[in-house]
C-alpha cells in the first residue's frame, strides 16, 4: 500500500531530503577543514538547538540510569562515529563513503543475533550477501584479482562507521528520554572532549562564514533537524515500516547531488554495487523494521 501524504510522511520526507544533502555537504567542508574541525563545529552548532529543545519543551521525569547511558552513548555518537566517518569521507569519494555508510543496517542485522538473541532468517540472510556482493564490487570497480579501487583505509573506516552506528542503535533503543533530551546529554559529554581533541591535535578551524555556514550544515540539518523530523514522524505514523520506506529516496537523490554538485566520475561497476547494495538494505529493512516494532513495544 503506497504512502499517504499526512503529516508522519511530510515530516518524513522533509527529514530525508535534509540526510540527502549531507554527503556534499561533508565533501565540501572537508576541503577547508579536517575532519574533526568541521565535528566541532558541527557538534557546537547541534548542542545549541538541543539546548533550545530541551529549554522549550522541559522534562522533569527523567531517571538516572537512562540519563547515565545516555551520556555514555555521547562517546559513540556523535563522538566516535562521526570522528570515523568524516575521516572515511576525506579519503574517498563520496559517492563510495555514502552507500557504504548506509550498510549499517546490514550491520544491525548481524549484530542483532549475539546482542539480542534475534534469529538469521533465510531472507535477511540472502540480504546481506547482496548487500556485501554489491560492497564488493563497489570498492574494487570488478577487479576482483588485483587491490581495492579506492583508499583501504577510507574503505575499512566507513565500514567500520556502520559497525559503531549499529552498536549506538542496539543500545540506545531502550533507553526512556525523549529525543532531544537524549541527544542533549550525548553532545553535553562529546562537545567539550571534542573541543579538548581539537585544541591538542590540528587546532581549531578559522571562524569564518564559509566554515561556519558548513558546521551548521552537518551540525543543524545531518544531526538536528532531520533526526528530530524524523523522530516525530515515527512517533506519529501508524506504520513504522510504510514510512522506513521512505529512507531508500534518500541515497538516490544523494547520489543525483554528488554528480551534480561535486562532479564526481561515478564508474559504472559503482552504480551496479550501489544497486546490489539497497537491494540488500531493502530485503534486510523489511525484516529489520519488524523487529525494531516488536523491541519497541
Amino acid at each position: 500500500m503506497p504512502l499517504g501524504f499526512g503529516r508522519p510522511t511530510l515530516l518524513g520526507i522533509t527529514a530525508v531530503l535534509m540526510w540527502s544533502t549531507v554527503a556534499v555537504g561533508f565533501k565540501l567542508g572537508l576541503r577547508n577543514m579536517e575532519p574533526i574541525q568541521l565535528l566541532w563545529i558541527g557538534s557546537c552548532f547541534s548542542w545549541v538547538l538541543f539546548s533550545t529543545c530541551c529549554v522549550i519543551f522541559p522534562n522533569q521525569r527523567q531517571e538516572i540510569p537512562h540519563i547515565a547511558r545516555a551520556c555514555l552513548l555521547g562517546l559513540l555518537n556523535p563522538l566516535l562515529y562521526y570522528i570515523v566517518l568524516l575521516a572515511a569521507y576525506d579519503l574517498l569519494p563520496a559517492h563510495v563513503a555514502q552507500p557504504l555508510n548506509y550498510t549499517w543496517a546490514i550491520v544491525t542485522a548481524l549484530l542483532a543475533i549475539p546482542m539480542l538473541g534475534q534469529k538469521l532468517r533465510p531472507s535477511t540472510f540472502i540480504g546481506i550477501l547482496v548487500g556485501y556482493l554489491g560492497v564488493l564490487l563497489l570498492v574494487t570497480k570488478g577487479q576482483l584479482s588485483g587491490s581495492f579501487g579506492f583508499d583501504p583505509l577510507g574503505v575499512s573506516l566507513a565500514l567500520g562507521s556502520t559497525l559503531i552506528w549499529a552498536v549506538y542503535w542496539i543500545w540506545s533503543v531502550s533507553v526512556r528520554l525523549e529525543p532531544w533530551w537524549f541527544m542533549w546529554y550525548g553532545f553535553t559529554v562529546a562537545v567539550p572532549l571534542l573541543t579538548v581533541l581539537c585544541y591538542f591535535t590540528v587546532g581549531f578551524p578559522s571562524l569564518i562564514l564559509s566554515n561556519l555556514g558548513y558546521g551548521a550544515w552537518i551540525g543543524l540539518l545531518e544531526m538536528g533537524f532531520a533526526f528530530l523530523l524524523w523522530q516525530r514522524a515515527i512517533s506519529s505514523t501508524t506504520s513504522v515500516a510504510k514510512l522506513s520506506q521512505l529512507i531508500f529516496l534518500s541515497p538516490m537523490i544523494s547520489l543525483l547531488l554528488i554528480y551534480t554538485i561535486l562532479g564526481e566520475s561515478i564508474h559504472y561497476t559503482a552504480l551496479i554495487g550501489i544497486c546490489l547494495i539497497f537491494v540488500g538494505l531493502y530485503v534486510v529493512n523489511r525484516r529489520r523494521i519488524s523487529d525494531e516494532s516488536d523491541l519497541l513495544a
